[in-house]
């Protein structure tokens, strides 16, 4: 069973954002105001949560999870979000989401090959869970879609590069 030990502090830092990066690309991809963004980030929070719960969930998830219950984990997922999005403008957090979760998959495609195909379905399942969070286009929770053509083009680029 692979775990934390099994990366450079690097490599677990990059994973252990992740859950973070695929919500994000999302919000990024069709902001929604700020009742939307807390939706969003509320989704990708309960996806962390579900995977507590579920006896079923794969060991590196289950890994993942742990460290970020954690004050330790939690400060070093902020701080390597603000290291790698710093400077970041609007129209290149979406780029720079994929390009975490490229190197991700490189990652554990190197490294954890048996839980890598589990761990990548998890961070697709976090944005569509965050792209459903919130109708976009709306006025006042009247009218919209459910997930726009910005997020579902996202979300294609997310699977595309989790699958590369």
């Amino acid at each position: 069973m692979v775990d934390k030990h099994d990366f450079t502090p690097e490599e677990w830092t990059t994973i252990l954002m992740s859950p973070t990066i695929a919500g994000m690309a999302i919000t990024a991809a069709d902001p929604s105001g700020l009742w939307g963004m807390l939706k969003e980030s509320f989704a990708s929070g309960a996806a962390l949560v579900e995977a507590k719960i579920d006896p079923n969930a794969n060991p590196l998830v289950k890994a993942v999870v742990a460290d970020f219950e954690t004050a330790d984990g939690r400060g070093e997922i902020k701080e390597a979000l603000k290291t790698r999005f710093a400077g970041a403008k609007p129209d290149t957090v979406v780029p720079e989401a994929l390009a975490v979760l490229a190197e991700v998959a490189r990652i554990l495609d190197a490294k954890a090959p048996d839980d890598a195909a589990g761990f990548k379905s998890w961070l697709e399942a976090i944005s569509l869970k965050v792209a459903e969070a919130s109708k976009e286009g709306g006025f006042l929770g009247f009218g919209g879609v459910q997930v726009s053509d910005a997020e579902k083009a996202t979300l294609a680029e997310i699977q595309k590069t989790l699958s590369a």
